[in-house]
């Protein structure tokens, strides 16, 4: 049920007034802070409020980001790329849940998993783990059920293989590695579900900061994967929790 329709609801059951509908569909569009313009109908829009990039801004722009969605009752507000020391300096004025992996923080709590299915994350290598880790957290924190099978690559494929029913009974799956980016080919020809691939920049001097694998990815042979960009586990997982909520749609 989209937050639109949230509201609607509650007015049909005399949960909210008139007045209280109006104003919470309403509500200002965006709050201009100077330095950004915080959208605060994306969720009534899309389902889903908007994620704050952390890389390139400070603790303090992310603070004034995240009280202006709190202020319009987003409680939980997701942060992508943010870095330790800024962590450290928003934990002294706003309480958030850190993860210094994936880089992703988030204040509040994880939405509760209402999807179709599981989302299963795999990698290729354990030096992939950061970026699946992303998307990984990304899915959970948006309300999804994720399985992780990580170092399964195919230099061992025995270890992708012993995991085949998770593989086989996934809703979504998420494929991350680097090199030369052949995992999503070998998910793609063992699953029924579609398979997000993500290219990562791991790998030696030929690997071009993950454009080979990029390039293998889009060049799968396995029909029913897609590509997202290198090293872009949040979209990954985005997209995912996207596919994995349509069949409330």
């Amino acid at each position: 049920m989209s937050e639109l329709e949230k509201i609607l609801k509650t007015l049909k059951d005399g949960e909210l007034s008139v007045e209280e509908a109006v104003i919470k569909i309403k509500t200002q569009p965006f709050d201009d802070l100077g330095y950004a313009k915080v959208d605060l109908q994306r969720k009534i829009r899309q389902g889903t409020a908007e994620v704050i990039y952390g890389a390139g801004k400070s603790a303090e722009e992310i603070i004034g980001i995240i009280n202006s969605m709190q202020s319009s009752s987003q409680n939980t507000v997701l942060i992508t790329r943010l870095s330790q020391e800024n962590a450290d300096e928003i934990s002294k004025q706003i309480t958030i849940n850190y993860d210094s992996v994936s880089r992703i923080a988030y204040t509040g709590e994880k939405a509760k998993a209402d999807g179709i299915g599981k989302i299963v994350v795999v990698t290729g290598g354990t030096s992939d783990i950061p970026v699946a880790e992303e998307a990984a957290l990304t899915a959970e924190i948006l309300g999804n059920d994720v399985v992780r099978l990580y170092d399964v690559g195919v230099a061992g494929i025995h270890r992708l293989l012993s995991n085949k029913e998770y593989i086989m009974s996934a809703s979504v799956i998420i494929a991350v590695a680097g090199m030369e980016g052949a995992l999503a080919s070998v998910v793609g020809g063992l699953a029924e579900c579609p398979i997000i691939a993500v290219p990562t920049s791991v790998g030696y001097g030929a690997s071009f900061g993950g454009l080979s694998a990029l390039l293998s990815m889009l060049n799968s042979c396995a029909s029913g994967v897609s590509v997202v960009n290198i090293d872009n586990g949040f979209g990954a997982g985005f997209l995912a929790s996207r596919i994995n909520h349509m069949g409330g749609k």
